[in-house]
């Protein structure tokens, strides 16, 4: 490997320019250096969308878009009604105030199967919940509620990872206590008189549960991205970034004023091709070295099911003297022996990574997001962070459902909890039957976020109202939050999840996906007959 150094805190420069170049030549040729980073197999499953799907799909799409415009014309003409924002005739000649596509997108398309987002629940969202019941009167305009609950459905959509959302048990009564002693708002930033007790003691133990020098919390997740990376980074910086991080990370390194490329997902040739132009040509024009350089990476994709390749990356930021950022939201507590998420999956060292950053909206059944690396990273933030300076600090109902639910997982509450065992035991057996049932589902195998692959438009709404119907909670995915043909379904599953749970909603998913001809898997098609799309075309062949 080329040595790359900083000098004088300017950014990093190459030592031996002519080294760097020379390795350019075998600078692809991972495969071999890379398997010895790996202490376990490293797993992951994306099966190509068969070529008869995506032609449908955009089949489907293209329907959908003619019978849009089509009804855009009725309305115009007055013949239909339209209730969305849109612009007013005498505006037409102002700058554009809606984004045209994205509100014909949902006019003509999302409206269409609305009713299968922002259900309300009426109990705790635990691995079973109760929904109100809604009825539409305008085809999913607005909605009325009839007044009837649906019971015990199960829960196959919320991250409650290893199962602490719950009303009853050691956080519940610990929150409650917590609420008495302290009531529930602050109404103060942590600068001024809202600095509590509580606070310190949560940080003090994130702290020892990452294993880094410093802490600090966050009463919002997304702003804990949104607006840290702005106090980190700037103009004259440079973000790479995977082109599936979440809108927090985008958000916040827009908002940063930093220059931002993006590598593709998982790809350590397209990241070290991205490091290795930014060290040898250095800024756009004036050829100077990058005053920073930091890679934004997630520890689990919440969309794809995937995990990061931490032990490739952390190679590569040694390597070219760049700086890392690591967004644990779905990692942490989720993934590793002690559920020290990523970082601990891999079996690395803490130090390697230089900010270190997660939500407590997971696994921990709570709100919030914590930084974590070395004091003076934390100390700076706690004076130019505007998380930090401007908005209210967290709850303390909320801060001590955190304390209880990481002391729960780091043994030190006096049980011997086996949430992290389950966990993983519910997520290989989830995984292994839908592989088998015929499905593509996407991810590593030890993830608890498996996404399940619809690809048609018609059945995005299809798969979740017959879900539901057979009382399973599940969430559908679309464009814009996929690219636009990769429309899935997404489960996640939890701790709390009995066998008897999993079994009831993998025979749903399996009656579902023969009803709908979603088994478009050609691997793993083991005991089943031919009920698939394709096994449904061959046998009618001449």
């Amino acid at each position: 490997m080329c040595d790359v150094q900083t000098e004088g805190g300017s950014g990093p420069r190459p030592k031996g320019l002519r080294e760097l170049m020379t390795s350019r030549g075998d600078k692809y040729n991972h495969h071999a250096s890379c398997t010895s980073l790996y202490k376990k197999p490293f797993v992951e499953s994306f099966e190509e969308t068969p070529l008869l799907v995506a032609v449908l799909t955009y089949m489907g799409y293209g329907i959908l878009t003619i019978f849009g415009y089509l009804r855009d014309f009725l309305r115009d003409w007055k013949f239909e009604k339209c209730h969305l924002a849109r612009e007013r005739e005498e505006q037409k000649d102002f700058v554009p105030l809606y984004q045209d596509f994205e509100n014909f997108y949902t006019r003509n398309l999302y409206m269409r199967i609305r009713d299968n987002w922002n259900r309300p629940i009426h109990s705790v969202p635990g691995a079973k919940m109760d929904l109100v019941e809604r009825v539409t009167p305008d085809y999913n305009w607005t909605f009325e509620h009839t007044g009837k609950v649906l019971k015990d459905v199960i829960n196959m959509g919320s991250y409650n990872y290893l199962g602490f959302a719950e009303n009853t048990g050691t956080c519940a009564d610990a929150a409650s206590e917590c609420t008495v002693k302290y009531g529930v708002g602050v109404c103060s930033s942590r600068q001024e008189t809202g600095n509590l007790d509580k606070h310190e003691e949560l940080e003090k133990l994130v702290a020892r549960f990452l294993g880094v020098e410093s802490s600090m919390v966050f009463g919002m997740g997304f702003a804990t991205n949104s607006m840290n990376i702005p106090a980190l980074m700037g103009k004259g910086c440079l973000i790479l970034s995977d082109e599936l991080n979440h809108a927090s990370l985008v958000l916040g390194a827009r908002l940063s004023g930093a220059t931002i490329r993006v590598f593709k997902h998982n790809n350590m040739q397209s990241l070290e091709k991205l490091l290795w132009d930014a060290v040898v040509h250095g800024q756009p024009r004036t050829h100077r070295p990058w005053k920073k350089i930091l890679i934004l990476v997630e520890g689990i994709y919440s969309m794809e099911g995937s995990i990061v390749r931490l032990p490739e990356i952390i190679a590569l930021k040694k390597k070219y003297k760049a700086y890392l950022y690591l967004d644990e939201a779905h990692s942490i507590g989720a993934l590793g022996p002690r559920g020290r998420g990523v970082v601990d999956y891999f079996g690395l060292d803490p130090c390697d990574i230089d900010i270190m950053m997660g939500t407590f909206t997971k696994s921990f059944g709570s709100a919030g997001g914590y930084i974590g690396g070395k004091k003076d990273l934390v100390d700076y933030l706690r004076l130019h962070s505007h998380s930090a300076v401007y908005a209210t600090s967290m709850s303390p109902p909320i801060t001590q459902q955190i304390i209880t639910s990481m002391k729960c997982i780091m043994g030190e509450d006096g049980t011997t909890l086996g949430e992290l065992c389950q966990l993983s035991e519910n997520t290989t057996y989830f995984r292994r039957r839908l592989h088998e049932m015929g499905f593509i589902i996407y991810g590593n195998n030890d993830s608890p976020v498996v996404p399940l692959m619809l690809y048609m438009p018609a059945k995005i709404g299809a798969f979740g109202r017959e879900m539901l119907k057979r009382n399973i909670g599940t969430v559908v995915v679309g464009f814009p939050a996929t690219p636009i043909i990769e429309s899935r379904a997404r489960f996640c599953v939890s701790a709390a999840h009995t066998r008897e749970m999993l079994d009831t909603a993998l025979n749903a998913i399996s009656e579902v996906g023969d009803l709908l001809q979603l088994k478009y898997s050609r691997k793993n098609r083991h005991g089943r007959e031919g009920t698939d799309l394709f096994s449904y075309l061959e046998s009618h062949q001449d």
